[in-house]
């Protein structure tokens, strides 16, 4: 069973200035709620009984945001008010199944994932990017069936227009086992539209394996001089390590842009 699932949360969230000059981006409020939340909700739902939030010295504020304890404390013996009793009850419960690890220097997503190395205890693990919000379908839950089905890694997919694909990793599929889900033979990062094996996109929801931490160990920067965790992936799977691109049901949302952040909160309000 996948019981640990991993969020990084050390970018600085550029696409979302000015706002994010002062303010962690997954703090952000969707239609009332940090959006970091509905991550959390979303692990817990799938059954995950430790997170471990990936931040920086900068973003601090996300660990102040669930160890503010003295402040619930006095307001609510000042107060007795059951909306703010609620919510403290909620982040407490939060607050009980998170660690925090450090990335303080930008160096990629799979230099954060490998910053969590010495905590993940089991074979596989789920790892959630922040700004990618699927709703009403719990996606990391439908993948976490996948995997215990063929005791495989699982990525998310979702179908994207074409004159789009420049922006995303693309998958190259090879077989495919059922109406939702195929085997991976290649993940191209933002490849051009002539050059796209498929219209499949990668989304931000993975079931990795243990051994990807060795293959970043090893792994010497990519693009940017960042280490992609993309790269570990394909590392694996040019070993023959199984990956499985699972097409979600659930209601897509990138809040991690402006205009994806506001139509975010409009689309959950509805809801």
């Amino acid at each position: 069973m996948i019981k640990q699932a991993i969020i990084p949360l050390a970018g600085l969230g550029t696409r979302l200035l000015p706002l994010t000059s002062v303010f962690a981006k997954e703090l952000l409020p969707i239609n009332g709620r940090p959006g970091i939340e509905y991550i959390l909700d979303e692990c817990i739902e799938a059954g995950i009984k430790e997170v471990i939030f990936i931040i920086s010295n900068k973003k601090i504020m996300i660990k102040n945001y669930f160890y503010n304890d003295i402040f619930y404390k006095k307001i609510i013996t000042k107060k007795k008010d059951i909306r703010i009793i609620n919510e403290y009850k909620r982040i407490l419960k939060y607050k009980k199944m998170i660690k925090f690890v450090y990335q303080n220097k930008p160096l990629g997503t799979g230099d954060a994932v490998l910053k969590t190395r010495k905590y993940i205890k089991d074979k596989f693990f789920l790892m959630l990017l922040p700004d990618d919000l699927i709703l009403k379908k719990n996606c990391s839950k439908a993948m976490i069936k996948v995997h215990n089905k063929y005791k495989s890694s699982v990525m998310a997919s979702m179908n994207v227009n074409k004159k789009t694909i420049s922006r995303w990793g693309i998958y190259k599929l090879s077989k495919k086992i059922n109406k939702t889900d195929y085997f991976i033979n290649d993940v191209i990062e933002k490849p051009s539209i002539k050059n796209a094996p498929s219209n499949k996109a990668v989304i931000g929801r993975y079931i990795l394996p243990k051994k990807i931490f060795s293959k970043l160990l090893k792994q010497k920067p990519g693009k940017g001089g960042e280490i992609h965790i993309t790269d570990a992936i394909q590392s694996l799977i040019n070993e023959n390590y199984k990956f499985i691109a699972h097409n979600f049901s659930g209601k897509y949302l990138d809040c991690g842009s402006m205009d994806g952040y506001i139509k975010s909160s409009m689309e959950i309000s509805k809801l």
